[in-house]
């Protein structure tokens, strides 16, 4: 069954998490549709990578519910599933694409291998339609095919980049979670990368949030922003008019700030 592209993806209400007396982030809501990029940016501290540890259910927060419309049109509370239910959607219908490649592969298995292993979470046990499926993304993140047997820890940071995000998109997940995707990168490398992560989202249909500090990240890949301030998100709206006519001082500040580099 199809899910119903005029009822939202993910629901979220009312989500807060602290850490003592601190707030990682408070009394956060939105809806994410089908098919839709949300950037959410800020600065380092402003609760944006703690906000989607919780959506991700990486985090447990404090307060509010985060609902997802499941592959059968049932809109389910992630934190009332079964914790094995929860780990069956990060592995099949849910992507995390970490800042690090390192803490998003296993270093010590082939490329290959952390492909096939997403496919093998899904039922997948045929050892050549596995092989043949993690050499097709290989092609599709720009990896040659004879780089199917060698391990990340030979790859070039990009490549371990572009590999992390093969593994997630070979189940055909329908939401991705990616956090500073392109941090750490070179700008040419960084680039290269938004473009195919663009391209392929486009492509599959793609739901996704994206955690980065790069506006011009945000404005390349994203159809909707969440600007977030000390754990609270102040401005909310479709990308080019955040960036175009920012209401809130902190993220005139943000945008001026990038206009004067």
């Amino acid at each position: 069954m199809n899910i119903d592209d005029d009822a939202p993806l993910l629901t979220v209400n009312g989500v807060g998490k602290r850490y003592g007396n601190r707030i990682g982030c408070a009394d956060v809501s939105f809806d994410l549709w089908p098919g839709e990029v949300l950037a959410i940016v800020g600065e380092s501290g402003s609760g944006k990578t703690t906000l989607l540890n919780c959506l991700s259910t990486r985090l447990e927060p404090d307060a509010g519910s985060i609902c997802y419309r499941t592959r059968g049109g049932e809109m389910r509370d992630v934190y009332q599933m079964r914790e094995a239910e929860r780990r069956f959607l990060m592995r099949t219908d849910w992507g995390f694409v970490h800042q690090n490649p390192a803490d998003g592969l296993r270093m010590t298995v082939s490329a290959g291998a952390n492909v096939g292993e997403r496919l093998m979470a899904v039922g997948e046990r045929h050892y050549g339609d596995i092989r043949g499926k993690a050499i097709d993304w290989l092609g599709r993140v720009e990896i040659a095919s004879d780089r199917v047997d060698d391990q990340p820890r030979a790859f070039s940071g990009g490549m371990r980049q572009r590999l992390q995000i093969a593994r997630n998109l070979v189940t055909h997940p329908r939401l991705v979670f990616m956090d500073e995707p392109t941090g750490g990168l070179d700008v040419s490398v960084q680039a290269r990368l938004l473009d195919l992560l663009r391209s392929l989202v486009a492509e599959l249909g793609l739901s996704a949030i994206v955690v980065t500090h790069d506006l011009a990240v945000a404005r390349l890949i994203s159809h909707r922003m969440m600007v977030m301030k000390d754990g609270r998100v102040i401005e909310h709206g479709l990308t080019d008019r955040v960036l175009d006519d920012p209401h809130a001082p902190y993220t005139q500040l943000l945008v001026s700030s990038i206009l004067q580099v």
